[in-house]
């Protein structure tokens, strides 16, 4: 297989790929199993659901594996590169024209992007919570980690949340997830069994010693990069779900303004590619941490996918084996139910407390909404839609 052709591939379906992590992996099975004959539906289904069940962005690990699979680890990392670099440029680039913000902290299209975010998440939100609160067991679970959150909020909280998620899966969950347990697929090209637990005790090290280097050193770098490395490894469900804690990591450290977080995250969703490109933003929009802004953003972007791309190499070779192991499934699918509660209280506090102030700011939310949700239009159009309303209102 042509590296090259891995790696554009990849790159016209990261410039291509509106829509987020669920439209993604459309666009994906289009190309890698209509277009390209490189997997049958079969494998392509498992390896989406190995996606679903590691931490981290499950489009991207989708990505990196199928690079892998055809391609070998440089594979992998051609198919993330081309993937991933677009909307990184064009996040870094966003960070250097707000570097003055407070010249636009009350224009009317940064309160624009403010706004578009609550529809987004809201919206995610909604369809999450239709698919994994499927019974009163988990719809309990769910709404007791969003309360636990609002009241005891932090990124201390929500680990340990997911944590006792993840046990209430395996006990009460187990027996649901048993049901979607069905894989044999074998996929001959993974990696060999030694080189994935040499990437696994190397993911592990990372959790363990980058706290250490920064209580040793007490450099902003190496915080920067332990925060983000955290957070990839350790948030289930991806996309939108990585705003909590990432609020948490850098407006709550004092490294990013509030009004700086939530108007780079609206305007991730206006372009494609994964949201986790919004670790680029963050890092080049940082304060006192590098000297060039790019540097920074590099510097995050790399240590939120690491963790992807360890777990993934460290699994292929084992996924027959754990994708028949019921407690797996049932602790992940606690993990989920635990997830969109932290979102739901995310979308409260801080996204709806700091953007809606007003009657023609609920207005401009409910009918962003509704294009979501009934017209279906694509998140790019709400973007634009939301920037010019809030700018139309401010003539008025």
């Amino acid at each position: 297989m042509n590296l090259l052709v891995i790696f554009f591939i990849a790159l016209r379906l990261g410039l291509t790929s509106f829509g987020g992590p669920i439209a993604h992996i459309g666009f994906f099975r289009d190309e890698y199993v209509g277009r390209r004959k490189w997997l049958s539906d079969r494998s392509f289904s498992e390896l989406v659901a190995l996606s679903q069940l590691l931490p981290g962005p499950a489009s991207s690990q989708l990505g990196i594996a199928i690079g892998t699979l055809k391609g070998g680890r440089i594979g992998g990392f051609l198919a993330w590169l081309g993937f991933t670099m677009p909307s990184a440029i064009v996040l870094i680039a966003f960070a250097y024209g707000m570097t003055e913000i407070e010249m636009f902290k009350n224009s009317p299209w940064l309160h624009g992007l403010k706004l578009v975010v609550v529809p987004v998440v809201g919206f995610a939100v909604w369809g999450m919570a239709s698919s994994i609160w499927i019974d009163r067991k988990r719809q309990i679970i769910g709404v007791l980690a969003a309360v636990a959150v609002l009241f005891v909020p932090g990124v201390l909280s929500q680990l340990v949340l997911i944590f006792m998620g993840a046990l209430a899966g395996m006990l009460f969950l187990r027996k649901q997830s048993l049901e979607q347990v069905n894989s044999d697929a074998i996929f001959s090209r993974s990696p060999s069994k030694r080189s994935a637990l040499v990437a696994l005790v190397i993911f592990i090290l990372g959790l363990v010693f980058l706290p250490v280097l920064y209580r040793i050193t007490g450099s902003q770098q190496i915080d920067l990069v332990e925060n983000f490395y955290r957070t990839g490894s350790l948030v289930f469900g991806g996309g939108h779900v990585v705003l909590p804690l990432l609020h948490s990591e850098t407006v709550g450290s004092g490294y990013v303004n509030n009004d700086q977080f939530i108007a780079g995250y609206g305007i991730s969703q206006a372009i494609p590619g994964p949201l986790f490109t919004f670790a680029s933003f963050l890092g080049a929009s940082a304060q006192g941490t590098f000297d060039q802004r790019w540097v920074g953003g590099l510097v995050t972007l790399v240590a939120i996918f690491v963790p992807s791309f360890l777990l993934v190499w460290s699994v292929l070779p084992f996924w027959s084996t754990l994708s028949r192991n019921y407690r797996v499934y049932g602790a992940v699918n606690g993990v989920y139910v635990v997830v969109v509660g932290v979102l739901l209280s995310a979308l409260y506090d801080p996204i709806w407390n700091t953007s809606v102030s007003n009657g023609r700011d609920f207005a401009i939310v409910a009918a962003l909404f509704g294009m979501l949700a009934f017209l279906k239009l694509p998140p790019w159009i709400v973007v634009i839609s939301g920037v010019v309303a809030s700018w139309a209102m401010g003539l008025i």
